[in-house]
């Protein structure tokens, strides 16, 4: 239906205008995208609580498969959260809980097995969960964290080898956004879990990467 207050080369202008602006804000944010860059400078970071963004991270685990190669498994549901001190690195803890349940070999049988009573034995312990104890630097923007790790009801300190990869303002949420990555190897026995050794080996390599976001302020505060 035509807007019967203007003529229509006026609709017509108005309407260029409102696609002009509309392609100038996507151009916008396209341009903000491509030239995004972050800062290695942790002192930039705002302290405060972050939670692990849901759609940006990864935990994977792989152990030696008949000396053939590495196998890996990934699980698909974690949570964490850090709480980024002032200071750094060096202050700020972090706990992270793994559903064990969503493992994921990419092999249906296999994930029946590891999930089963001989392995994981999920339906007893369904989370794995990671608290923080203490930090090392080792160089700028990298340290080793140690902390207290819980596999199938047994918890033992591990330690990995974490970078702090930069923060800033994400440009398409806006959100305040740090991303790090993380490994570190340990022995799978520890944690009783020595089924079909040596055929599977001990040593499990876990490699993470994770981006966490500010948690959004609480409705009334400034």
């Amino acid at each position: 239906m035509h807007d019967s207050r203007f003529p229509s080369g006026i609709r017509k202008l108005r309407a260029g205008l409102l696609i002009a602006v509309a392609i100038s804000m996507s151009a916008c944010t396209a341009l903000s995208v491509v030239t995004h860059s972050v800062s290695p400078d942790e002192a930039s970071v705002p302290a405060g609580r972050y939670q692990l963004d849901p759609h940006h991270w990864s935990v994977s685990f792989d152990v030696a498969h008949l000396k053939y190669s590495r196998f890996v498994m990934r699980f698909d549901k974690t949570t964490a959260q850090l709480n980024w001190d002032a200071a750094g690195m060096d202050h700020s803890t972090a706990t992270v809980d793994i559903d064990a349940t969503s493992l994921d070999t990419n092999v249906p049988l296999l994930d029946k097995m590891v999930k089963g009573t001989d392995v994981l034995d999920v339906e007893r312990f369904p989370t794995i969960h990671f608290v923080s104890t203490a930090f090392k630097r080792t160089a700028d923007n990298k340290g080793e964290l140690t902390g207290d790790l819980t596999i199938h009801g047994t918890t033992r300190p591990v330690t990995l080898a974490v970078t702090f990869n930069g923060h800033a303002p994400n440009p398409l949420t806006k959100q305040q956004t740090l991303g790090f990555a993380a490994d570190g190897h340990f022995s799978r026995a520890q944690f009783g879990l020595s089924t079909w050794y040596p055929a599977v080996g001990d040593d499990l390599h876990v490699a993470i990467q994770a981006e966490f976001v500010a948690n959004a302020p609480e409705a009334g505060s400034s």
